[in-house]
């Protein structure tokens, strides 16, 4: 409920804080004394449009705060929640109005959007006026108010699971269906290229292993011609070894004629000679390590140049190959399968769509039925708020093949206010007083069902007096047995059934005039009733009037 309302520099208003009670609370006073300042404040609390000449004059900015104690499972909260609003204790709306027409949000102290304001403000107050648009008059709520009031929410819930069931399918279908059909289009191609890439069999990471495999023979090639270089020189013709062989022995014979001259040069001879036969030894190892075959080469180079090209036709990487092979497989697997599969889930989706139909026309049903219901409930109402040649209808147009998450139906309360007239949206055919009365109809047979936490009613007794204010007056009490009401009233009738009454009223000499709020003990609620029964001047028997209303509806509560 609303608990707590602080105004500060709004138009006659220079500070004001109210404390709000459960139940059935009045405001009333003399016209213009700023009851519609008061409302028009709370409205800009839950998200109405700002407007900079609600700034009191003299001061820049105005500031409207409202608090609400609301239970923790109320969606207010969850929608907090999902904006990454701390929504622990009261849920606090502060709007500032600046004289430059700029305004701020803040909820629960953090800033916000007005959209969000009004988001939570739609579901924490509903105003209700003659010419309010905000509440019940809005067709977009009528259809859930009527599922709220036949207790229709699990079969909503299966609808709307039903719902979803089907269009999963049905996605699912045309997405299957988009598929075969493209993959229809490219058979050929993709046949044909299956074909080639699985001749061409790509194998993982063989684009490196054959370039690491080139690569090696290529060096082994240029180095097998020095080493026949170094070979040719140690062996071939040219090779200084017979020379230095025969110079040896040459030596070795002399040395027996000339005893150590020559011992010097015999042994650096048969050192060069066991080196150059190492070096002629190693040149051989060298030779046989890098002996290659260029066929193996060839075959190689081929084999690259082949992936390669593949690569490039399919515009992908080599070693994407051997997976696009089985994407295009698998494209020709659900082409050669897939008018099976295709009519499998086309009848899939069918079973789907006609469980929805099935779940929807029940839903149909019921709501016709609730219909009833709250059309009987709405017209025992009326007669006693002289709305007795009124009717009041549920309009259900249903369109099965308009398939919705909500169901087929499209909901709209109208209204008939005289025989012979023609009926049509309550918005369109009641005027003011007509349709205050008959959204307080309404909400007294929804009761608490699908209802904001507070309501407000603004002068929806204006043009009706005696009875019918009466009438008025127990049904704005009957409705604050389960939620909290706050009614702007010029009927006595009314105000004598509150629980709670505000005295609004302007304070302040010519020069100076503001608005205040009292709320009032007993006696000054008495003397209030007694004006309102009156006029300006209240006389005794408005004052014996007041009592005697006072005290019946005591009794009555």
């Amino acid at each position: 409920m609303l608990s707590h309302l602080s105004i500060r520099d709004i138009v006659l208003i220079e500070r004001l804080d109210i404390d709000f009670s459960r139940g059935l609370s009045v405001l009333t006073g003399e016209t213009g004394a700023g009851k519609s300042i008061l409302l028009d404040s709370l409205s800009l609390a839950l998200g109405a449009r700002g407007d900079a000449s609600l700034v009191r004059n003299g001061a820049t900015q105005g500031q409207i705060t409202a608090v609400f104690d609301v239970p923790a499972a109320h969606p207010a909260r969850a929608i907090l929640r999902e904006n990454g609003i701390d929504d622990e204790g009261d849920i606090i709306l502060r709007r500032t109005q600046a004289i430059d027409g700029r305004t701020r949000v803040f909820i629960n102290d953090q800033p916000a959007s007005v959209a969000l304001m009004r988001q939570v403000g739609r579901i924490l107050v509903e105003i209700h006026g003659q010419h309010d648009e905000r509440a019940l008059v809005d067709t977009a709520m009528h259809r859930g108010l009527l599922d709220a009031f036949g207790n229709l929410d699990e079969q909503v819930a299966l609808v709307r699971e039903a719902w979803r069931e089907w269009r999963h399918a049905d996605q699912e279908l045309a997405r299957h269906r988009a598929r075969v059909e493209a993959a229809a289009r490219e058979a050929d191609y993709l046949r044909a290229a299956v074909e080639e890439l699985t001749e061409l069999d790509p194998q993982p990471d063989e684009e490196t292993a054959l370039a690491e495999e080139r690569a090696d023979m290529m060096r082994a090639e240029k180095m097998a011609a020095e080493i026949a270089d170094a070979q040719d020189i140690l062996t071939g013709q040219a090779s200084p070894l017979p020379q230095l062989a025969s110079l040896l022995r040459r030596l070795e014979r002399k040395s027996q004629e000339a005893p150590g001259m020559f011992d010097e040069i015999i042994s650096s001879l048969d050192e060069a000679l066991i080196a150059l036969d190492a070096a002629q030894s190693a040149v051989e190892a060298a030779i046989r390590a890098t002996e290659f075959d260029p066929q193996r080469l060839e075959r190689a180079e081929e084999r690259l140049f082949a992936l390669r090209a593949a690569a490039r036709k399919h515009n992908v990487a080599v070693d994407e190959l051997a997976t696009l092979r089985d994407r295009m497989d698998a494209d020709l697997v659900d082409l050669d399968a897939g008018e099976e599969k295709l009519a499998l889930m086309e009848e899939e989706s069918r079973l789907r769509r006609e469980a929805y139909d099935a779940a929807a026309q029940a839903l149909s049903a019921a709501r016709r039925e609730a219909a009833e219901g709250l059309t009987e409930a709405v017209m025992a109402e009326l007669p006693a708020l002289k709305l007795e040649r009124a009717r009041f209808i549920v309009s259900i147009e249903s369109e099965p093949d308009d398939r919705t998450e909500s169901g087929i139906d499209r909901v709209e309360f109208w209204v008939q206010t005289n025989p012979g007239t023609r009926a049509g949206p309550m918005m369109k055919v009641a005027s003011g007083g007509e349709l205050s009365r008959f959204l307080l109809a309404l909400k007294v047979a929804l009761a608490d069902q699908g209802s904001a936490p507070t309501l407000v009613f603004d002068e929806i007794d204006t043009g009706v007096g005696g009875a019918v204010a009466d009438a008025i007056g127990q049904r704005l009490a009957r409705l604050a047995d389960g939620i909290q009401v706050l009614s702007v009233t010029h009927a006595p009738q009314v105000a004598a059934r509150a629980h709670t009454h505000y005295l609004i009223a302007k304070t302040g000499g010519s020069d100076h005039v503001t608005t205040g709020i009292l709320r009032m003990d007993a006696a000054q609620r008495q003397e209030e009733i007694a004006r309102m029964l009156a006029g300006a001047t209240i006389t005794e028997e408005a004052r014996a009037a007041a009592e005697r209303l006072l005290r019946e509806n005591a009794l009555a509560g």
